[in-house]
């Protein structure tokens, strides 16, 4: 019977570094180490484990052995577990935030916002809070940055690696346009025929974003990176688009936007997500957002025939 050796810490974290970069010399740029060392490192590992991890010969990359396929998913799973223990023993340590960066999507309706901060400021009168309001996946993007502790995001954080993420209700995202548009002026919209008209669509820079669509059904669009901008041109009667029911309901009662009857297009539910990086979970301050949110969000009652965005 043949009884494996323990490897350390340091020795998985060379494997798993040469497997996220690509090479031995990337990974040792990566850790701050000669190549040497990451080579010794890894020859190590594999004499302790009885197992040969990468193909070396006849490659100009280190390739994965099926044996070294098997042992990656438990080594990542050390790895974050360390990170956890790590970052949960430091949150401990360091007791209560000094001050929270807050990233939100844009889509979460403003009262809700409001309700929360406004019991935050009561609940932690000394956390200064620093608030981005942000579109699409620059939520995610910051959070994984470092440039904020924690996130509500929309739908675009989920499976993004390194992010843990927890569900914070959802708003009804539905197609809208103003009562002179030519899709506001038709009783009966035949499907397709929003293809036919610029649609306005929310967009971002972030790289979760890049080269993707979403809930976009026409070839002529004019981007917005600011739904307030989106919402002026919509009831200017210069496109049609999607936006969040709460924010444009006086609009639906006054008059100034109509809610467009698309059969191919009836919107769909936008949900989030408190977000915050694997190896960083939030302190006693920022948890209690993140929990406020998703409180609140349980109480969200979807609309019927509407999917998920």
């Amino acid at each position: 019977m043949n009884n494996p050796g323990t490897p350390t810490f340091d020795q998985l974290r060379i494997f798993l570094a040469i497997v996220e970069t690509g090479s031995f010399a990337a990974a040792g740029r990566k850790l701050g180490r000669a190549v040497s060392v990451i080579s010794y490192g890894i020859a190590n590992l594999e004499t302790q484990l009885g197992l040969i991890l990468f193909e070396r010969e006849g490659t100009r990359k280190p390739q994965l052995t099926v044996a070294g396929r098997a042992v990656l998913a438990e080594a990542r799973a050390v790895s974050q577990g360390i990170d956890g223990l790590r970052a949960k023993v430091k949150g401990l340590l360091d007791g209560l935030e000094a001050e929270v960066d807050f990233a939100v999507d844009v889509m979460l309706p403003a009262e809700r916002l409001g309700r929360v901060l406004r019991t935050f400021a009561t609940e932690f009168p000394t956390v200064q809070l620093r608030l981005h309001v942000e579109a699409l996946g620059a939520i995610t993007a910051m959070v994984l940055d470092r440039k904020a502790a924690i996130g509500l995001s929309g739908p675009l954080a989920a499976g993004v690696e390194g992010v843990e993420c927890v569900a914070a209700g959802s708003v009804a995202m539905v197609p809208v346009a103003a009562p002179d548009h030519p899709l506001g002026r038709m009783a009966r919209i035949a499907p397709g025929a929003g293809r036919d008209y610029t649609q306005l669509v929310l967009s971002d820079r972030s790289r979760f974003t890049e080269g993707h669509d979403y809930a976009v059904m026409s070839p002529k669009t004019w981007r917005l990176a600011d739904l307030g901008a989106k919402h002026a041109l919509l009831r200017e009667g210069i496109g049609w688009g999607n936006m969040p029911l709460p924010m444009i309901e006086g609009d639906l009662v006054a008059g100034t936007l109509v809610r467009l009857a698309m059969p191919d297009h009836p919107g769909g539910i936008y949900r989030f997500a408190g977000v915050w990086r694997r190896d960083a979970p939030p302190g006693p301050a920022a948890s209690w957002l993140i929990d406020q949110f998703v409180a609140l969000g349980q109480q969200d009652r979807e609309e019927a025939g509407l999917t998920d965005i």
